[in-house]
């Protein structure tokens, strides 16, 4: 079977590759083709991938492009992990908000309604060639912001596209391991947004684990522990995505981040530019070395804001706990492909077309839940119906993500500036304007989207 990953040059290909490496059933992906506009940065990775093969005598061979049509033709699965204006259009997508005292970030608040802008339409004409090239393919996306981009491709190809994130999954893992418990007995209540949701129930052995959790001292010791505090957490008696907090704590949050030397697009901007530098110049396995520094690297600032570090500085060994999210994002992807093509049946988060599941969003509506993939594709599973406040957020976030699909697809100026002006995190339709305007003047593919249309 054929893979293609599109943004073949990403920090995340090699673990979709160890997984890949992993896998022994049948069929299996034996075709991985890499698709990148940077043929510098396709040149790196595929001498990471290389490496992790060595020894492999049934390791995938990769192919590395620059064609999108060649890199989609007869795809069985496609991947699609891009960053259209690059690691620039994510440092504009955060100073153009900070500057005005909003929160500046990649997928939540404006930053990411600016990135959706100039992103969906570069994804529908992905879409469109994948209907052409590849019909019988399912893309598993992971470009963000995730559940925006999922749900502008389905109106493409249908249920044919579903979204990951391994934040939900995490989360769950995470819950169960403080408890000392096996994650792999667990089940989970969850519903929301991408980067928008609630842990409500965890089930272990049919026993709801999740008040226990609660009620311990080792709260304090999970990362949302950390992220939220303890006593939010129990007052709310869920457990929200780590993502949440710049919702619940928004002023901290926006403060935290004007008050570090630089942001996380700085960061990663500077990072990427040295790792690409070196790799080229690195021999044998120290290019896989290099990798795992680099990611380490980006592990250990994650979401620093939150958790009272400086992004950018360098912390304490026995600080770093690594994430286990990049390794989950492959291995929900594996499971994915398993499951649609040799039928074998797993329960997941993904995010995925709502249908009937959540009664208070519309049914084409992408929501992030739990749901069981077959061969026969993607179900989503009867969850409890959210609450008020949970409702509520969802029904607004969700309402301004169709009007920045409705403005990335028309260049309707007018859905843009209501996006902006209604999304939770903006005080102000005035501000809500002068966002619109600050990245149509910073970043020219959101420019691009506007070329033409006044209203």
């Amino acid at each position: 079977m054929k893979l293609t990953v599109l943004g073949g040059g990403g920090f995340r290909v090699p673990y979709v590759y160890q997984a890949l490496l992993s896998d022994q059933g049948s069929p299996r992906i034996d075709d991985v083709w890499l698709y990148d506009t940077d043929p510098a940065r396709l040149k790196a990775m595929a001498e990471v991938l290389a490496r992790f093969a060595d020894g492999h005598a049934d390791a995938p061979r990769v192919t590395v492009t620059t064609s999108l049509d060649d890199a989609l033709e007869g795809s069985d699965f496609v991947f699609a992990a891009i960053r259209v204006g690059g690691l620039e259009g994510r440092v504009c997508d955060e100073r153009v908000a900070l500057d005005l005292d909003i929160l500046g970030q990649e997928t939540t608040g404006p930053g990411g309604l600016a990135y959706g802008l100039r992103t969906i339409p570069v994804m529908l004409d992905i879409a469109h060639r994948v209907r052409r090239l590849a019909p019988h393919a399912y893309v598993i996306n992971f470009t963000n912001p995730a559940g925006m981009i999922t749900e502008a491709m389905q109106t493409v190809l249908g249920d044919r596209v579903l979204g990951i994130c391994d934040t939900p999954s995490g989360l769950g893992r995470r819950i169960a391991t403080t408890l000392g418990l096996d994650p792999s007995r667990a089940q989970f209540d969850y519903v929301g947004l991408n980067h928008l949701g609630w842990m409500r129930r965890v089930l272990h052995d049919g026993e709801d684990i999740l008040p226990r959790l609660l009620a311990d001292e080792r709260l304090g010791d999970l990362e949302e522990g950390v992220v939220f505090g303890r006593e939010w957490l129990r007052d709310l008696g869920v457990i929200p995505n780590e993502y949440l907090y710049y919702y619940y704590f928004n002023r901290e949050a926006v403060r935290s981040i004007l008050d570090a030397p630089q942001t996380r697009g700085e960061f990663l901007a500077r990072q990427q530019q040295e790792f690409y530098q070196r790799v080229t110049e690195a021999a044998g396995g120290s290019a896989v070395s290099l990798w795992r520094k680099t990611i380490a690297d980006r592990s250990a600032n994650y979401m620093a804001e939150a958790k009272g570090a400086v992004q950018g500085e360098a912390r304490a060994e026995e600080d770093f706990r690594p994430d286990p999210a990049h390794q989950g994002y492959a291995g929900v992807a594996l499971s994915v492909m398993a499951a649609i093509s040799r039928n074998e049946r797993a329960t997941m988060i993904l995010n995925v077309r709502n249908g009937t599941t959540v009664s208070a969003l519309p049914g084409d509506a992408v929501v992030e839940v739990p749901v069981t993939v077959d061969a026969n594709g993607v179900h989503p599973l009867t969850i409890t119906q959210p609450d008020l406040s949970q409702a509520g957020l969802m029904q607004q976030v969700k309402a301004v993500e169709r009007l920045t699909i409705s403005a990335a697809t028309t260049g309707s100026r007018a859905d843009a500036a209501k996006a902006f002006s209604l999304h939770p995190l903006v005080d102000s339709v005035t501000v809500g304007r002068k966002l619109l305007d600050g990245y149509i003047d910073r970043i020219p593919e959101v420019a691009a989207v506007f070329g033409g249309h006044t209203s």
